[in-house]
């Protein structure tokens, strides 16, 4: 994927340049989404809602980053969970569909669109493994060791919600040091 500068110049002419200030809810559970963003500057948080209420955040997208509903994109269904900026947020945006064209009619986006697509199952699935095999202890450990800017940049409470534990724990993990 070229840097996220070179990928700027390429579609600044096709996509649309928005500005969202913090907390703009990009897509919302539930709904299809409507737009494929490019995160220039700023950070988002995709999160969803379990039965009992509670919020649960999957990942983080900061500059350089894709963010939508890969369910929309994929397969036309409502999304899973929801997008929204953490930070003001500089993002490109495409409607999906005029996404998907471009997806067939161009092979550079295609290759994007895949190398992207790879990136983020490698992502998920480390993240699943992590889950079952390693301690909150390690998993924060290594997320402040290979994603320091999710320390520097996101509040705790979402951080915990993340590595999949509580805020008092993540409290005590990091008192450890």
């Amino acid at each position: 994927m070229p840097d996220s500068a070179q990928f700027i110049d390429r579609i600044k002419d096709s996509w649309t340049r928005e500005e969202f200030p913090a907390k703009s809810l990009l897509v919302k559970e539930g709904a299809f989404a409507k737009k494929l963003f490019f995160v220039e500057t700023g950070c988002c948080r995709c999160w969803f809602n379990t039965d009992d209420g509670k919020e649960v955040t999957m990942n983080f997208g900061f500059e350089g980053s894709f963010v939508s509903s890969m369910e929309t994109i994929i397969s036309d269904e409502p999304s899973w969970y929801s997008v929204e900026t953490l930070e003001s947020t500089v993002a490109y945006s495409m409607p999906i569909n005029e996404f998907k064209q471009q997806r067939v009619s161009h092979p550079e986006v295609k290759a994007i669109y895949y190398d992207h697509v790879e990136k983020r199952l490698l992502h998920y699935q480390k993240l699943f493994v992590s889950r079952i095999k390693d301690s909150p202890e390690k998993r924060y450990r290594e997320l402040l060791t290979q994603h320091p800017e999710i320390i520097r940049r996101i509040p705790q409470h979402y951080i915990a919600s993340f590595l999949g534990i509580t805020s008092v724990s993540l409290s005590r993990i990091r008192n450890r040091k």
